[in-house]
């Protein structure tokens, strides 16, 4: 397996330890005492703006602590050079995360439209952010193991 796939790896564990930990978080201290905050759009609005600096806070110390972890066990530097398989990998997986949170936005959008709560268009948000963002890690896998 070689490193740009570990690195992958390594932020699909990041993403999915963040979002389920806040998720938890916000749910046991927010939610769960006052059901009516789900209604709520500055409850939303502050939850959106918590959650990014956390998710990349969290993945840059991610990354940092699999460099780290990655140079004691194998004994090798990271590689700063980027060919051009690896610039058409990052933009093949960046257009495949786009399709995903523009169709997660249109669906949020759309559940606005039909009426639904509030809350059911931030948690389509959040959830095709989560999506995308996996779906993008998920096709670097793909694409560096085909070699493409």
């Amino acid at each position: 397996m070689g490193h740009h796939e570990k690195q992958s790896i390594v932020s699909i564990i990041g993403s999915v330890l963040v979002i389920g930990i806040y998720s938890l978080y916000v749910y046991r201290h927010y939610t769960q005492a006052d059901i009516g905050l789900l209604n709520d759009f500055q409850f939303w609005g502050k939850s959106f703006l918590y959650l990014i600096p956390v998710a990349i806070v969290v993945q840059i110390v991610i990354q940092i602590l699999f460099a780290i972890a990655n140079r004691i066990v194998t004994q090798e530097d990271l590689s700063d050079i980027t060919d051009e398989r690896d610039r058409l990998i990052e933009l093949k997986s960046i257009r495949i995360s786009h399709w995903i949170f523009t169709l997660g936005f249109m669906l949020a959008m759309g559940a606005l439209a039909a009426g639904m709560k509030p809350y059911v268009m931030f948690l389509t948000l959040i959830t095709s952010g989560f999506v995308a963002s996996l779906a993008s890690e998920i096709a670097k896998i793909i694409y560096y193991r085909r070699g493409a």
